[in-house]
Order: structure tokens, then C-alpha cells, then sequence
């Protein structure tokens, strides 16, 4: 019998600090407000995962966004745009079949020490 393996939010890799995928979750549990409330809290757990490592958004060059369905891009851009609003990272955004627990939004990034 295989136990999965723990939940890493952040790994450090030299210079480059790999960010776990990030869904709205509070406490093991998704937050209400569907898409909008979703990307507010994984956005905001995305900031407390960059502070806990000493970086900030201006140390993230990539961040890769998936969405179950292209209809909330641009409820999730305008808050996204909000959060990176001077020289944004490079972004990926792609809508996916299905996300965890049921997540309608997840970021994932690459962040450099400087």
C-alpha cells in the first residue's frame, strides 16, 4: 500500500522557489462566492505562501492559472490584474475538466530570489 505523499506549498530549487497549486481553501474547506470568492482566497494563499518563503509578487516570474471553464477568466483576471499589477509574471491560463475538491480556480508559480 502506497501513502500519498505530504502536501509541499512551496519548494525550494536554487535561485527558482517552485509554488504548489493554489485553490480557494480555508481551513480544508472551499470558501463561498464561486469563482470570484475562489480566486480571492487562492490568490491571498498564494500571497501567504510567497511571505512564509521572503519573496513577494514582484519576485514571481510565472504563474500558471487553471480554470474549470473559460467563463470566469475574466472575473478571475480583474482580481489577478489587481494582485499583479506592476510588471506581471508570465501567465499560462487553461480551462481544465475538473480541479481539487471540486476547486473552480487553481494558480501555481515560479518565484526567484533575488
Amino acid at each position: 500500500m502506497h501513502s500519498l505523499p505530504l502536501y509541499r506549498p512551496a519548494v525550494d530549487a536554487g535561485d527558482l522557489v517552485a509554488i504548489a497549486g493554489q485553490i480557494g481553501l480555508v481551513d480544508g474547506r472551499l470558501v463561498d462566492g464561486g469563482a470570484a470568492g475562489q480566486t480571492e482566497q487562492a490568490l491571498a494563499n498564494l500571497l501567504s505562501v510567497l511571505d512564509a518563503a521572503g519573496l513577494n509578487t514582484s519576485d514571481v516570474v510565472k504563474v500558471n492559472v487553471y480554470l474549470t471553464t473559460m467563463e470566469h477568466f475574466s472575473i478571475f483576471n480583474e482580481q489577478y490584474n489587481a494582485v499583479f499589477s506592476t510588471e506581471p509574471p508570465a501567465r499560462t491560463c487553461v480551462a481544465v475538466h475538473e480541479l481539487p475538491l471540486g476547486a473552480l480556480v487553481e494558480l501555481e508559480a515560479w518565484a526567484r530570489r533575488r
